[in-house]
């Protein structure tokens, strides 16, 4: 019988987070200067941010990791204040701010998203501590905020209320939408928010294209970082795993547990595991990020830092080894099959993203992980125009399309011939 995992308080739980954001800040006072830091913060502050904006080429590395770092430390101040729950959701919620902060996400745009959440919790009448995972998943419709202000001819006085009042809509809507659309794929990617602001994103530039409204394309995506980047968050994840077994010297064999875990949603490493053993898995999903990264010629930069670090936050909520490797050689099958190169941008981050129908994987089998993940490398190309790139979870609301096709498929074959629901 597995024994009850360690229990650390959310104190300690948010002070062991913290750790990761002050690592990329102290990251980038060493690579940089101060003044070269604030230049590059402030242009990132005061530029667009649609997909594909790599924060690194807008502001060199430091700027990006300042920006990364200050971000998700106010964030974990949220979730102090609030008195949330400190669990693998939260995990996953404060490393997706941590990863796109590097490439969409900015200490600028995030707010009024957020603000919309905290207002429809007040309508309800409920505490923003039990909506405060989808306000910072939710974030991820924060480019609409800044297009609308620095890409639109209207004058300040005009796009400055305009993107504030979309943006707080689109925050009180999520929730509400959040809770019914996640019917659509059972659980069965881990990415919700990413479908529900796909969905959500869509509808909003349709309107706003109706007018006239067409945001421009963006790709700002830097190379040339590879050994300096690798070795930082290779020695990181190696701290991570450290760090875990010092906390839980069970942590190894809690692993081996672990991997038996379809990750199908909810799937609360933390709750089950302990932090210690959910830090191993972490780190061990981390190298695997970087090293399929480097292993297919790809570069190592903010959008797919931001995708291996997203990686590791749904480590504490469905993701492990053994069940994202299908995802990802699915898509890799993909991008030789079709007419891409595996380095591409878009097929990498298809691969690291796309393990968020790592459940697939997991629940039905390696072989159905590699359709899901074949399968989601032609999605994820084909749904970016629906939102113009001002959703940032693109392959989120591509995943949450497949997987809401093809798990009713897998389910209806793998169905024995006598099952009753198969009857007319």
């Amino acid at each position: 019988m597995q024994a009850d995992p360690p229990q650390h308080s959310k104190r300690a739980l948010l002070a062991i987070l913290s750790l990761f954001p002050l690592a990329l800040i102290g990251f980038a006072f060493a690579v940089d200067s101060p003044q070269q830091i604030a230049s590059g913060l402030l242009q990132i502050l005061t530029s667009r941010d649609t997909l594909i904006t790599d924060y690194i080429g807008l502001g060199g590395i430091g700027g990006a990791f300042i920006n990364a770092g200050l971000l998700t430390l106010i964030a974990i101040g949220f979730y102090y204040r609030s008195g949330a729950q400190i669990g693998g959701s939260a995990v996953a919620a404060l490393f997706l701010v941590l990863g796109f902060a590097l490439f969409g996400k900015s200490l600028l745009n995030v707010w009024f998203v957020i603000a919309g959440v905290w207002l429809f919790a007040r309508y309800k009448g409920e505490p923003f501590a039990k909506h405060i995972n989808t306000a910072f998943f939710g974030a991820a419709l924060a480019p609409i905020f800044t297009e609308i202000l620095f890409s639109s001819a209207l004058p300040l006085h005009l796009s400055l209320p305009l993107a504030v009042t979309t943006s707080l809509l689109l925050g009180f809507v999520l929730a509400p939408a959040a809770a019914h659309l996640s019917c659509a794929h059972m659980g069965y990617t881990l990415y919700n928010i990413g479908f529900v602001a796909g969905i959500i994103g869509s509808l909003i530039v349709a309107v706003y294209k109706s007018y006239g409204f067409v945001p421009e394309p963006v790709f700002i995506w830097t190379s040339g970082n590879n050994w300096l980047l690798g070795w930082m968050f290779g020695g990181l994840f190696a701290a991570t795993a450290l760090g875990g077994w010092l906390l839980d010297r069970q942590a190894l064999h809690k692993q081996l547990l672990l991997l038996r875990q379809a990750g199908q949603a909810p799937s609360d490493f933390v709750a089950l595991f302990g932090i210690g053993a959910t830090l191993v898995n972490m780190s061990l999903t981390g190298v695997i990020g970087i090293a399929y990264v480097l292993a297919v010629g790809g570069d190592l930069n903010g959008p797919t830092l931001g995708a291996i670090l997203t990686i590791v936050g749904f480590s504490a909520y469905g993701k492990h080894p053994k069940n994202i490797a299908p995802i990802m050689l699915g898509v890799f099958l993909g991008a030789m099959l079709k007419d891409w190169n595996a380095h591409d941008a878009s097929p990498v981050l298809a691969a690291l993203f796309g393990t968020t129908l790592a459940p697939i994987a997991g629940r039905f089998g390696w072989r159905w992980g590699i359709v899901a993940g074949f399968v989601h490398s032609s999605v994820a190309q084909s749904v970016g125009h629906l939102h113009g790139g001002l959703v940032l979870y693109n392959n989120g609301f591509a995943a949450g399309l497949v997987a809401a096709i093809l798990v009713p498929v897998i389910l209806a074959l793998r169905a024995p011939p006598d099952d009753p629901a198969k009857t007319p």
